[in-house]
């Protein structure tokens, strides 16, 4: 079987990447919030106490990555790759098995760390190091797990959740990651070269990679971090807050269910422009042209309250979400190089889940206030220009 060009310069990693951030899916809100209503009602939460621990379990998932998100540059793949599944796997069991809502914020914060943080690490540091070539392609490749976690995991969770409980999804979770997800990625894994055997320059001029020291004293990357971190603070805020946008807006249960279809479909649909975009233009260049779906999608959430409003506002926001994840993968391999990467994403990737912990909470204090969606949205779409237009003041690195 002939692969694409980009797929040829390490086939068994080019699977490994999309099904590491797939499987991170289990630890994601899209995934999270369908069991919401569930588990306030066993434990008899209000939203503000249920998204509050939430909050605080994804604090210190981020916390924490800080510390093992250099693991992969020191150990070999398969011992990081066991390490975050068995994490994921721990806390589903948690979750699934909990007797009283103490257990919430354990289960929350392994699910977070082996799966939002740790598993998407895994998968984009794999695509930034091991793949030189078209790296925009394989970085959409790799984003699109992302997506087909999305279109397949909430709906198999709601498959189970029509004829048993809440818990049932979480403990069906811990065995395919044990039985399926663990075996597949850990052979996998086990192709890559050791990251010590990688070291490569980063870009065309022979500047060797930096570390994570050395990245931090750049101002540009204090300049670029906001514009790759808009994207899950927004999109976080929104999908967690979706029922309560729904109910001020007067939408119809089944009308924002559909929507989401929207959305998946805007997130994969953008991978297949965004790769050969980066590759042509620079992740850094691309970044910005990426928020302005996102920037689109708030204003038509903010001016407009029909029932077609939420299938084309989440298509848009799919989009950036694609696109963005491509881009920011591309980014940090793009100006640092590849030696000490997993370190340096180790920052950009504590910095999104800090701000996917910060905002649920945030927005949901502004919807408490009685601030209206549409107010919100305009206020998150100036954020996302702002962000957008720092990046334009830092000068891309040489490619």
């Amino acid at each position: 079987m002939k692969y694409p060009a980009f797929i040829r310069e390490n086939p068994p990693l080019a699977l490994y990447a999309p099904l590491a951030t797939a499987t991170s899916g289990f630890g994601q809100t899209f995934f999270v919030s369908i069991f919401g209503a569930g588990i306030r009602a066993e434990f008899s939460l209000t939203n503000s106490a249920y998204g509050l621990y939430y909050g605080l379990a994804t604090l210190c998932s981020a916390l924490l990555l800080l510390r093992l998100g250099g693991l992969v540059d020191r150990w070999a793949l398969w011992r990081v790759t066991l390490l975050a599944v068995l994490l994921l796997c721990a806390g589903c069991l948690v979750l699934g098995l909990a007797p009283h809502w103490g257990l919430l914020i354990p289960g929350f914060l392994l699910i977070r760390l082996g799966g939002q943080a740790m598993l998407s690490h895994l998968g984009m540091t794999v695509a930034g190091r091991y793949f030189l070539q078209s790296r925009g392609r394989i970085m959409a490749l790799t984003a699109a797990g992302f997506p087909l976690a999305e279109a397949t995991l909430p709906a198999a969770a709601s498959l189970i959740l029509i004829n048993s409980g809440w818990r049932l999804p979480w403990l069906a979770a811990a065995g395919f990651l044990l039985l399926v997800a663990l075996p597949v990625l850990l052979s996998l894994a086990r192709q890559a070269a050791h990251p010590a055997e990688t070291e490569r320059e980063s870009v065309a001029d022979g500047r060797p990679s930096l570390t994570r020291s050395q990245t931090l004293r750049d101002p540009g990357f204090y300049l670029i971090l906001p514009a790759a971190l808009v994207t899950p603070f927004t999109v976080t805020a929104i999908i967690f807050h979706q029922a309560a946008i729904a109910e001020i807006r007067h939408w119809p249960t089944e009308v924002v269910g559909l929507a989401f279809s929207g959305f998946a479909l805007g997130h994969f649909a953008s991978l297949f422009l965004a790769g050969p975009l980066i590759d042509r233009w620079g992740a850094q260049r691309s970044l910005p042209l990426a928020l302005a779906p996102l920037f689109s999608g708030l204003l038509v959430l903010g001016l407009t309250d029909a029932l077609w409003t939420p299938y084309l506002y989440l298509a848009l926001t799919g989009a950036t979400l694609g696109a963005v994840g491509a881009a920011s993968g591309a980014l940090w391999p793009e100006r640092y190089g590849t030696r000490y990467i997993g370190a340096i994403r180790s920052v950009a990737q504590a910095a999104m889940v800090f701000s996917t912990a910060v905002s649920p909470f945030l927005i949901g204090a502004l919807l408490d206030a009685e601030l209206s969606p549409s107010v919100v949205a305009l206020v998150l779409a100036a954020l996302v220009a702002l962000c957008a237009s720092l990046v334009a003041l830092v000068r891309p690195a040489r490619r």
